[in-house]
Parts: C-alpha cells; sequence; structure tokens
C-alpha cells in the first residue's frame, strides 16, 4: 500500500497512516486503503484487536485541504464524501475492538478517527481540533453522531462551532479519552491493551461491543433481550466453559476465540 501500513501480530492488528510530510493528510488513496483494509479486517478471523496509529510523531490532521476542491462537479464531490462516509461506517463496524493510539495532532476527520475507535489512548503532547469551521467546512467522519453521544449536544456544538485547538488533557477531562500517558509510555500502555483484548473471549468481546453501541438507540426492554441473546450464545462457547473451569482451578483462562 502507498499511504498506510498494516502489521500483524499475535492477533493484533496495527494500522499506521502513513504520509508523515503531510502530518498523515488524507488524500483519496489513503481513503481507498483504508475502506480496503477495514473490509479486509472485518473479514479476518485472525484479526483480534486493532491498533490504529499514525507515523512521524502526528496521528491525522485530517482531510488533506491541498486536495480540496480539484473536483468542482457536485456529483463528483457528493462522491468523495460518500467515500468518506463508508470508510468511517467500515471503521465503526468492525467486530474487533479498536484503540486509537494519538501521538501529535488529530484534526478534523483525524480527530473522529480516532474518537470512532472504542479506547482512545494519547500521550501528553497530543492535540485534538474539531477543525472544520475554520476551514469554511461542516463537521463529516461521523463527529455529528459521535459527539452528542460521547459529551452530549452542548459540549459537543461548542468543540464544533469554536473548533479550538484542545490539549489531551482537556479532551480527557471532557470524556473523550480514556487514558493520557506520558510520550514515553505511549507504545506500551496501547501494546498492552491490544495484547489483553487479543487474548480475550473474542465472541463475548464482540457481542459486548456492538450491544454498547447500539445502547442509545434501543430501549430497555431491546438491550435487556439483546443481553439475554449474546449470553445464551456465550453460553455455548468454548471459551466460557473454560473460563469456568479456569475459575474453578484458580488459574487464568486461555481463551481461543471460539
Amino acid at each position: 500500500m502507498e499511504t498506510i501500513q498494516v502489521q500483524r501480530s499475535d492477533g493484533v492488528v496495527t494500522v499506521t497512516l502513513d504520509r508523515p510530510e503531510v502530518k498523515n493528510a488524507i488524500d483519496g488513496t489513503m481513503w481507498d486503503e483504508l475502506l480496503a483494509t477495514f473490509r479486509a479486517i472485518y473479514d479476518d478471523p485472525e484479526d483480534l484487536a486493532v491498533v490504529l496509529t499514525g507515523s512521524g510523531g502526528a496521528y491525522c490532521s485530517g482531510d488533506d485541504v491541498r486536495k480540496m476542491g480539484s473536483s468542482v462537479e457536485e456529483r463528483s464531490a457528493l462522491a468523495a464524501m460518500r467515500q468518506v462516509s463508508d470508510v468511517a461506517l467500515a471503521l465503526h463496524r468492525l467486530p474487533q475492538p479498536v484503540i486509537a493510539k494519538v501521538r501529535g495532532v488529530a484534526a478534523g476527520a483525524g480527530c473522529n478517527l480516532a474518537l470512532a475507535a472504542d479506547l482512545v489512548v494519547a500521550s501528553s503532547s497530543a492535540r485534538f481540533s474539531e477543525i472544520f469551521t475554520r476551514r469554511g467546512l461542516s463537521v463529516d467522519f461521523g463527529g455529528t453522531w459521535l459527539l452528542p453521544r460521547l459529551i452530549g449536544l452542548h459540549r459537543a456544538k461548542e468543540l464544533a462551532f469554536f473548533a479550538d485547538v484542545l490539549s489531551a488533557d482537556e479532551v480527557h477531562a471532557m470524556g473523550l479519552l480514556n487514558r493520557v500517558v506520558p510520550d514515553d509510555e505511549l507504545d506500551g500502555v496501547v501494546a498492552d491493551w491490544a495484547t489483553r483484548l487479543a487474548n480475550g473471549p473474542t465472541l463475548a468481546l464482540s457481542m459486548t461491543k456492538k450491544m454498547l453501541n447500539d445502547s442509545m438507540a434501543n430501549e430497555m426492554e431491546q438491550a435487556v433481550e439483546e443481553e439475554a441473546r449474546s449470553q445464551t450464545v456465550n453460553f455455548g462457547t468454548t471459551d466460557t466453559a473454560e473460563a469456568i473451569q479456569a475459575f474453578l482451578d484458580r488459574r487464568a483462562p486461555r481463551f481461543e476465540g471460539r
């Protein structure tokens, strides 16, 4: 691939945005490659946890504004934006747990590419911005869906309207990040979390993720019914039997993802 790196090790697939000369700004080629990569991960039973990150000391500075506006026809512009939406949906639909590992800037679509992950870990030097209105644009990459659910409507509007650049500590205080760690600890913390997820009960994690993602749209009755159905599936898995036996044996379980 030209613009991203994909590395696999022990069930963890790491997707690295790799255009460091432009702080990993996303061009058309990268959108295509991200979509193909997320779809491949979705279909690969050997991929158990996902890490998203960027090269060169930045996470992602958003869409490549240098290439915006080159398509003047409304139809081609709409097609380009639907490509962005397809990537956002492909990421959201991944059954595997996804961790965003954020160093440096995460702006615009890059900010939402981080916030769309299941877990977000940032270095203390990271910076975040819903920068769209500074470019005369409205929010995209699922930000209008994500932000109100994560921090409420009024705080979401504050971030989107003013497009301020915020420190990792400020964003963490809003509840948008799971952890802020010193830069030299970021790789170790994320590697530990990714390994724990990859070694966990694959089906139970996947169903838990889906139910939590669906929770804002479901009534209580729907939620408990989905919990009952999912638990019934779990009861028939090798992983659940192993977890129960491990508890009885007073040892750590060895999950196999089935």
